[in-house]
C-alpha cells in the first residue's frame, strides 16, 4: 500500500478544487443564451431593456439567465431608480468565451 504525504494530499485537493471551479464555469457558460448575454455586455453595462433589444428572448427568460450569471459571480449589478444595470465582473469568463468562440469560428471558416 502506497502512503500519500500530506503535501501530495494538499496538491490533489487543490487540483480537484480547480477542476470543480472549471466545471462550474463551463456549466454556467453551457447555455447559448448566457454566451449571448456575456457577449452583449463585453463593451459595458446594460439594463434588461437594452439586452432585450439585442437578444431575442422573453423578459422572464432573460432575467433567469442574468440571475444565473450573477449568482455564479460572472456579472455584477447596480440599481439606478427602477432600472437594474448588469456588467461583467469576471473577466476570465470573457477571455474564455472569446477563445472558444474564436476557435470555433475559425474552424468553420
Amino acid at each position: 500500500m502506497v502512503q500519500k504525504s500530506p503535501v501530495q494530499d494538499n496538491a490533489l485537493t487543490e487540483s480537484e478544487e480547480v477542476f470543480e471551479k472549471a466545471a462550474e464555469i463551463f456549466r454556467v457558460m453551457s447555455a447559448p443564451m448566457r454566451l449571448r448575454i456575456i457577449s452583449a455586455l463585453c463593451n459595458g453595462e446594460k439594463n434588461v431593456g437594452e439586452l432585450l433589444a439585442e437578444i431575442n428572448t422573453t423578459q422572464p427568460n432573460m432575467s433567469q439567465h442574468l440571475n444565473t450569471l450573477y449568482q455564479a459571480g460572472v456579472l455584477g449589478k447596480r440599481r439606478d431608480g427602477v432600472q437594474i444595470f448588469y456588467r461583467i465582473v469576471n473577466e476570465r469568463v470573457v477571455t474564455l468565451c472569446r477563445a472558444v468562440c474564436v476557435q470555433i469560428a475559425s474552424d468553420e471558416a
